[in-house]
């Protein structure tokens, strides 16, 4: 990473982290063991892909820092529910998230579950509490995409089909359909929402901060199969060779680790070629796409 964008990759994270505190409630709080284990399975872990992509899109867009912030704690209250909920015994079954105990494992299942429940509702609860645009209908409509990217037809949906897919053998065009849904979703959402957030985008603009955010959606994930082949359980903050060893399809298993590497480097290109007509203003983006791509863990 280029140092600049390095500094700014780590404020943003710190900064972030305060805001998630803050949003989060507080431990002491009744019911305590529930609050404790929502702080504990939010904070302190994660590189904030998503958030990173809303702060960047809503920069492009001149959107209001703390309007951004409230939309990409919404996202990132998503993702951490599904994580908490995807490593629970009924799912995938692991024991190792960011490093530490997963929630389950470390307070038990049905605190684990309820964490998720209880994610999920603070992240609508976040968009309907705080200003994300002076059009309400527009807010309306930034609520309804989270909706979307979250549900059946899009991050739980993927989830689903993946389940369904253990030890099948799958299409390519099958095994982006999954991923478009349970990865790619919430991350063009992220895009999306931290666009909406301000006024200097047009339509056909936030189109084309859709077709990005679906390109390296795709790609993040193709990273993370490679990775998973790659890189030890110490380096990726959990369990290296899951997907293997639980005999799920992955880019790797299908196309082989070079066919891989090498798909994750088209879609990087063709992500950066959807942002060609924003110039500078889009360099966050850009840089975000090449950590995605690049990224050891």
């Amino acid at each position: 990473m280029r140092a600049d964008f390095q500094g700014w990759v780590g404020a943003q994270q710190a900064r972030f982290e305060d805001v998630l505190r803050e949003l989060l409630p507080r431990a002491e709080a009744a019911p305590q063991r529930l609050h404790e284990a929502m702080r504990y399975a939010v904070l302190d872990g994660g590189k904030r892909v998503r958030p990173l992509l809303a702060f960047a899109a809503g920069e492009l867009a001149g959107a209001q820092q703390a309007r951004v912030d409230a939309a990409a704690a919404a996202v990132e209250l998503i993702h951490a529910y599904s994580l908490v909920h995807d490593d629970m015994p009924c799912m995938d079954d692991d024991v190792l998230r960011r490093g530490k105990p997963t929630c389950h494992v470390q307070y038990d299942e049905a605190t684990a579950l309820l964490v998720g429940d209880s994610l999920q509702a603070l992240a609508f609860q976040l968009l309907a509490e705080h200003r994300l645009s002076d059009d309400a209908a527009r807010q309306l409509e930034m609520v309804k995409l989270l909706a979307v990217a979250s549900g059946s037809r899009g991050m739980a949906g993927g989830q689903a089909i993946d389940l369904a897919s253990v030890g099948k053998a799958l299409t390519l065009p099958e095994l982006e359909f999954m991923h478009i849904h349970k990865t790619g979703a919430l991350i063009r959402a992220a895009i999306l929402l931290g666009a909406s957030c301000g006024d200097q985008t047009s339509s056909d603009q936030l189109d084309k901060l859709d077709r990005f955010g679906k390109l390296i959606g795709l790609a993040f994930q193709v990273v993370d199969d490679v990775l998973d082949c790659e890189a030890d359980t110490a380096t990726l903050g959990k369990t290296a060779g899951k997907d293997a060893d639980n005999d799920k399809p992955t880019y790797v298993s299908l196309l082989g680790l070079q066919a891989a590497r090498n798909m994750a480097q088209r879609l990087h290109g063709e992500a950066l070629e959807t942002l060609a007509e924003f110039g500078p203003a889009a360099q966050r983006l850009r840089e975000l796409a090449d950590f995605i791509v690049l990224r050891k863990y």
